[in-house]
């Protein structure tokens, strides 16, 4: 039986009203709530929820709720900007996450700012509830650096990717034409990408609705083009695609994902086109790239990172 199913059989109060159920994955139960809003900035987890007949949205919309229902995130900052919104807006809030994604810690901290109801323990997790109330101190602050802006939970926050940075630098001065940048993140390597003169047109394509709302921020190049999808499904035609692609679905390390990005190029380039990729040096991509590519060369790394030029899509 799930958290959330104990918590109601055993003093959580069913809900007279409407639900928000914030970053929740795909196959979390949601023990049959009706009138409940999903808010899921990962587009794939959105579509998914939405294809089982969920009303969905990227943001807590700002309207009152009778539970809400927070769901931990891998980042501990972006989670307790999440525990924020919900007790704004949310007559009780209910927080459930494993013990890997600091759920103890939001346990302890909740402890100290109001009055926690009730627990449960179960499934290397926990899940608490409380009444709504104001926790501002609780919310997020945009970091900006060197120019840059980012949020909490967006990937490499506060800081550039060192494979990125490895990436943008090993880039021809030669590149040109129309470029896509697959899984883009919140735009570095889009910055460095529209550097070149010869770009004439730049598709930023990012999962993580968050991530491109940055890279809108970060990347005022009029080349530029802002899509909020699935990299591994995206179609398209271009002369270069430049990618630095994540690997992890969860907190276990996922290379199936790299390879549905390296086929999402194959798929995308014109018959002469290259990608240009970085991955971590334990990353198996080589024989995937093989497959899609009549032309792979490994470029200069280094000891965490490998980078790699190939061309020449394979059709067959």
């Amino acid at each position: 039986m799930a958290r959330l199913s104990l918590a109601f059989e055993t003093g959580l109060l069913k809900p007279d009203g409407p639900v928000a159920a914030l970053h929740p994955e795909v196959g979390f139960d949601m023990v049959g709530l009706n009138d409940c809003l999903i808010v899921q900035p990962f587009f794939p987890s959105n579509r998914a929820w939405k294809n089982q007949g969920f009303e969905c949205d990227v943001t807590l919309p700002t309207r009152r709720f009778a539970l809400a229902i927070v769901c931990c995130t891998r980042s501990k900052q972006q989670t307790a900007d999440l525990i924020a919104q919900a007790a704004a807006q949310a007559d009780v809030v209910v927080v459930d996450g494993q013990k890997d994604d600091g759920i103890g810690s939001h346990y302890k901290n909740l402890r100290k700012l109001t009055d926690v109801q009730g627990t449960i323990t179960k499934g290397h997790g926990r899940l608490f509830w409380f009444a709504g109330t104001d926790l501002p101190s609780l919310r997020g602050v945009d970091q900006n650096f060197d120019g840059f802006v980012t949020k909490s939970g967006v990937f490499s926050v506060g800081a550039v990717d060192q494979a990125s940075a490895l990436l943008a630098d090993a880039l021809p001065e030669h590149l040109s034409g129309e470029v896509a940048d697959l899984g883009a993140g919140w735009g570095y390597l889009s910055s460095r990408i529209l550097s070149r003169e010869a770009v004439t047109k730049l598709d930023i394509v990012e999962a993580d609705f968050f991530s491109l709302d940055c890279a809108k921020q970060n990347v005022l190049d009029p080349r530029a083009a802002f899509h909020w999808a699935d990299a591994t499904v995206w179609n398209g035609s271009y002369d270069a695609v430049v990618m630095n692609p994540p690997f992890h679905t969860s907190r276990d390390g996922d290379p199936e994902l790299g390879r549905a990005f390296i086929s999402a190029a194959k798929r995308c380039l014109k018959s002469k086109g290259s990608l240009y990729l970085v991955a971590n040096r334990h990353l198996p991509y080589e024989t995937s790239l093989e497959q899609c590519f009549a032309k792979v060369l490994e470029l200069p790394g280094n000891s965490r990172f490998k980078l790699f030029h190939a061309s020449r899509p394979q059709r067959k």
